[in-house]
């Protein structure tokens, strides 16, 4: 199976550092171009940075895109405190500028989105941010990647050695794997699915938790 060329973001978060954790140590990818605010502070023969301010901004034929099989946009934020605009704007604005920015320069990509678990499809829900998430994850499939997953995790447990993780989140890491065995995901569960869902490909483009557990194996 021939290795991959990634395209990553959020590595500056949570999610986004974990799952750039697995790539760098996979052997199935070859290349990483991390695209961020700022630096993620890791150094890999793998990795490359593109330090972009503001993804809005992004020429649409950015050629520093060019060459690459897959994005894995792990960027994200929290809805609290925010207006809809204001989390449209970040949620689905800046992803969907960001997709075509990539798929413009790569037209056989596949896009995998960190979305969520309960999102809502439909667009029409009472929760503000389901609905945005909803809207994101449909409009990514209409762009036209040769495969867009849609990936709705619950709990993640961090990768050992991570340095985004809240502080508020430390002290009940090791209980919900336990507690909550199937609402549960590791990254670098989410890692692995992300790269056999562009070596493999998987059923459905809704991958809820016990779709990303299989798809990981």
């Amino acid at each position: 199976m021939n290795s991959i060329k990634i395209i990553l973001t959020g590595a500056t978060g949570m999610v986004g550092e974990g799952v750039l954790m697995e790539c760098l140590e996979n052997p199935n990818v070859s290349e990483i171009l991390s695209v961020s605010r700022k630096p993620s502070g890791k150094k890999h023969a793998k990795l490359k940075e593109y330090i972009v301010p503001d993804f809005l901004a992004i020429d649409l034929n950015d050629e520093n895109f060019k060459g690459y099989d897959a994005t894995f946009f792990c960027a994200g934020i929290s809805s609290v405190g925010m207006s809809e605009e204001e989390y449209t704007e970040i949620t689905y604005d800046t992803t969907m500028h960001f997709a075509k920015a990539v798929l413009g320069q790569n037209p056989d990509m596949v896009f995998n989105y960190v979305s969520g678990a309960h999102t809502d499809k439909t667009e029409s829900g009472k929760f503000m941010w389901a609905r945005v998430k909803g809207k994101t994850e449909n409009d990514l499939r209409k762009l036209g990647f040769r495969g867009e997953y849609n990936f709705r995790p619950g709990f993640m447990k961090p990768v050992e050695g991570q340095k985004n993780v809240k502080w508020f989140f430390k002290p009940i890491i090791w209980i919900f794997p336990i507690i909550l065995p199937s609402k549960s995901l590791t990254l670098q569960e989410v890692g692995k699915a992300m790269i056999n869902a562009v070596q493999k490909g998987y059923p459905t483009s809704t991958l809820e938790i016990k779709d990303i557990k299989n798809l990981a194996i």
